[in-house]
């Protein structure tokens, strides 16, 4: 399916970044120290050929953060689509808990120009589709189920802060998603640790498996099907700024003919 392994990729890439929100220029001054800030540039292939690039950038406050993401088909894909998805939130942020304010994304290549944005106001997760879609699914997400959900970004991001660390794990537990129409869980379980070497980094990488469960917002046509839902997207994870975020350096899924594998090619601190 499409659509399934064009965003499940850019979502999957997804898991930095953010900057304080203050119209204060001295407070922005006083706070730069704290931030920590992440430039990751992945590529994303089926089997041996080329189909997305993505670019992820952003930094981490001590009590705000801010994500962007770009992605763009490339090689063999840009013979069945031309996808080009701009993705952003920014929200707030106490230690691993992350609470998204606004999250926007756009695909610069489709001729409708929709923007797909959800606010977040007493925590319920409230969509703002422009142009609105056909339909938000049978049946659509409800306010109940909507309430508590993050954007994907945030939620992604949250894993690499260790919302899901129980114990001596670093992944396990489950994440409420909302991506505009449909609402979905993301249950985490723990993969240990592999050995990695992309161009990008080398080392011992957490291994975390992601399961996606569906709940409401889909299309009788698009509801995920049971081998999709049997399969994992597994992360290998790896620390920057001395273990305090952990970004995913390798992401599979098996989603959509021969899978999609999403590697890092650069990754810059700062």
């Amino acid at each position: 399916m499409k659509k399934t392994w064009i965003y499940g990729a850019m979502a999957a890439g997804t898991l930095l970044c953010s900057a304080a929100a203050s119209g204060d220029d001295a407070a922005n001054e006083a706070s730069a120290a704290q931030m920590q800030g992440v430039t990751v540039q992945y590529a994303g292939s089926v089997m041996v050929f080329q189909v997305a690039n993505i670019v992820v950038s952003g930094q981490f406050a001590d009590d705000t953060y801010q994500a962007s993401a770009r992605f763009t088909a490339a090689g063999l894909a840009t013979l069945f689509t031309d996808a080009d998805i701009e993705a952003g939130v920014s929200g707030y942020r106490d230690g691993d808990a992350l609470r998204p304010w606004h999250y926007s994304h756009l695909n610069h290549a489709s001729s409708k120009n929709r923007v797909v944005a959800i606010d977040f106001p007493d925590g319920v997760a409230t969509p703002n589709i422009e142009p609105p879609f056909g339909s938000m699914g049978e049946p659509p997400a409800t306010d109940e189920e909507r309430a508590g959900a993050a954007d994907p970004i945030s939620t992604l991001l949250a894993m690499g802060l260790g919302a899901v660390a129980r114990g001596e794990s670093q992944c396990d537990g489950t994440l409420p998603v909302f991506d505009g129409r449909a609402r979905y869980n993301l249950r985490f379980e723990d993969g240990g640790t592999d050995r990695v070497r992309t161009r990008a980094w080398s080392g011992d990488a957490l291994v975390c498996h992601a399961y996606y469960e569906p709940i409401s917002g889909y299309e009788a046509d698009e509801f995920p099907s049971e081998d999709d839902i049997d399969r994992p997207i597994t992360f290998w994870l790896a620390p920057v700024h001395g273990g305090d975020i952990h970004i995913p350096v390798r992401i599979r899924t098996n989603a959509g003919f021969g899978g999609v594998t999403i590697v890092a090619r650069s990754i810059e601190e700062n």
